[in-house]
């Protein structure tokens, strides 16, 4: 396992996050998609969040990506849906007319990575034993 550093925490913070347009309406398509590939890319970039996979589909949006817990994944993924959904409604007129936002409120997120539960919770109860 590779680990990241800053300047007070040493860490491997790995996330699935997933996310839909308002009303999962099929609007990531004809050229949608492609650009805001790009602008999670210079996203991520400015603010040092790995993308380690991405997948955009018609409705939905898989990323797997590593963020410094410092920063904080709720942090992350609100910068990301706040920045793409106004510069892609900016640039692409449909997505303001069909929808009232771009994005749902809402978003799936799951750690990735690392020891099973199990490993870990036996490795902690054993502490006072080695």
């Amino acid at each position: 396992m590779e680990y990241k550093s800053n300047h007070n925490v040493v860490y491997s913070c790995k996330y699935h996050v997933v996310w839909c347009p308002k009303y999962r309406r099929k609007v990531l398509v004809n050229g949608v998609d492609v650009r805001l590939k790009e602008l999670i890319e210079e996203i991520c970039k400015e603010f040092r969040i790995d993308i380690i996979e991405m997948e955009i589909m018609p409705d939905h949006i898989h990323l797997l990506m590593e963020v410094d817990p410092q920063f904080g994944i709720h942090k992350a993924v609100k910068l990301i849906k706040g920045r793409t959904s106004r510069i892609l409604r900016q640039e692409y007129g449909r997505l303001r007319s069909r929808l009232p936002s771009l994005w749902t409120n809402s978003y799936f997120v799951s750690t990735v990575g690392g020891a099973p539960l199990s490993v870990i919770k036996q490795y902690i109860e054993n502490q006072k034993t080695v």
